[in-house]
Formats: C-alpha cells, sequence, structure tokens
C-alpha cells in the first residue's frame, strides 16, 4: 500500500486559542501502529513547496479516522486553518518511530508530560497505557488558560494536573515545578514539547528514570533521505540521528539535547 493518500476532511474546528482540531478519513488509518508517529502534509497553495510534519493525535480504525492538532503559525497552517469539511488533503505517513509501549510492566505508573503543541501525541499514548490497565498520569503545561485544551478528553483515561506559567489556569508555573509540588511517584515518563522543557526533563530524570522523549523539528522529507533535521546522539558512533526517521521518540539519555 503506497504511503500517499489524498484524505477527506471531516472536522477542522478551533478548539482553543489559535488551535485546532483536524479530523482525517483514509485508507492508511489502517497502517498507523504506534503512538507518537507522524505524517506529512501537502498544501495546495502556491509557494507551500515543503510538505508539513504533524503528529498524530488519536487513531480511530473503525472509522478508518485520525486527528491532528495544530497551531496557527505561519503560512502552512493558516492556509489549513481554512479548509472546510469535505475538502482533500494529500497526507503522506505514517511516518518515524513512535512510544513503545512492550516494555511497560501493568504494574507500573506511567507519567504522562506534555508542553503547548507538544501534547497532541500523548494522547493516543494515554489510551492504550489505560487500556493495558496501567495507571497513568498527565501533567499538561502550557502559557495560559486561553491556551489550555484537551484536558477533559485526557481525564478519560488519567489522572490530569495542568500549569500555566502566568497561573490564570490550574498551578502557576512549569511542569517540572507541578511534579515537584505534588511529589508525584511514576516509573516510566513519556514526554513532548517545547525543547527547552524537554531538556530539562533529560537532566532531571535521564539518571534515576526510564522515559522517552518525543522531539519536535522542521523536517523536509520525512523518510530520513535528505538528513535536514538530525539532532546529536549520546555515546558512540554513528552520533547523529534523524528525527523523523529513527524518531520522533527516543529513549530519555539517547540524545544530546
Amino acid at each position: 500500500m503506497k504511503l500517499t493518500e489524498d484524505m477527506l476532511v471531516i472536522k477542522n474546528e478551533e478548539i482553543a486559542r489559535d488551535i485546532y482540531e483536524l479530523v482525517l478519513k483514509g485508507q492508511n488509518v489502517q497502517l498507523m501502529k504506534e503512538a507518537g508517529q507522524f505524517v506529512n502534509i501537502q498544501l495546495e497553495r502556491k509557494g507551500l513547496i515543503l510538505r508539513r510534519p504533524f503528529s498524530i493525535c488519536e487513531i480511530n480504525y473503525p472509522e478508518k479516522e485520525f486527528k491532528i492538532i495544530y497551531r496557527v503559525l505561519g503560512e502552512g497552517t493558516e492556509e489549513l486553518a481554512r479548509l472546510k469539511a469535505g475538502a482533500r488533503l494529500n497526507v503522506f505517513g505514517p511516518l518515524g518511530t513512535g512510544f513503545p509501549e512492550s516494555g511497560l510492566a501493568k504494574d507500573e505508573v506511567a507519567l504522562l508530560i506534555g508542553g503547548g503543541i507538544g501534547t497532541p501525541p500523548l494522547y493516543e499514548l494515554a489510551r492504550r497505557l489505560h487500556g493495558r490497565g496501567n495507571k497513568v498520569i498527565t501533567v499538561l503545561g502550557f502559557q495560559d488558560k486561553d491556551g489550555v485544551f484537551y484536558e477533559g478528553e485526557f481525564s478519560q483515561f488519567s489522572e490530569v494536573h495542568v500549569a500555566t506559567m502566568d497561573g490564570s489556569y490550574g498551578y502557576k508555573g512549569n511542569v517540572l515545578e507541578l511534579i515537584g509540588h505534588l511529589q508525584l511517584d511514576f516509573d516510566v515518563l513519556y514526554a513532548c514539547g517545547p525543547m527547552a522543557m524537554l531538556k530539562a526533563i533529560q537532566e532531571a530524570y535521564a539518571k534515576e528514570k526510564r522515559g522517552y522523549i518525543s522531539l519536535e523539528e522542521r523536517m523536509a522529507c520525512g523518510i530520513g533521505a535528505c538528513y535536514g533535521c538530525v539532532c546529536d546522539k549520546e555515546g558512540e558512533p554513528p552520533y547523529q540521528k534523524r528525527v523523523c526517521k529513527e524518531g520522533p521518540v527516543f529513549s530519555l539519555n539517547e540524545v544530546s539535547l
């Protein structure tokens, strides 16, 4: 089966300030095997040459649908936000390596840490881990109240805590400060968000906890051929990893941030 498909737009609606939820329908949904994978979308507007990568938020196999959540920031996402139900988008994927689930024992606690628009790929993971019988704790960080999204959706599958930097909703501070404030106990962590957040998580937990981080990078080809999204690898050669191919998910101490 080809990885490219013209998929049908089922829904494309704003769910928070500049945050949109896009639902697409197509045969290639059956190929989406791991939480944390992504797709590359081609936009038709003149001048938008490169495909745009978007993480997969939720997979609905019976309906052959999946969700993407994106922030409107730039010409590409502005064009995407204009699309209405019934439109078609050329979608390449699924791509990349997602979050591993098999290494987590059923009596272990998973901590999911999401920062802003890095939150979406953790939602499918929360659904899956909850379905396996694991206790899931989710900590979400946003700039302010208007930027908060998917708190209710995550609460169906996990214990949810929210932090905002200005204190307008939930705990005032960042996700690590909130985790420390709550003194959360967990066995494995999974995180996606801004690089500064991931680096702080790595520094705090890499030596004492198992965990996985999902990196967000600009990508060109999406299949590892162009080496446009490499990151430095810790330890022995080869010293670089491709975010679109070996990633976007890496073990907590695998890459240098």
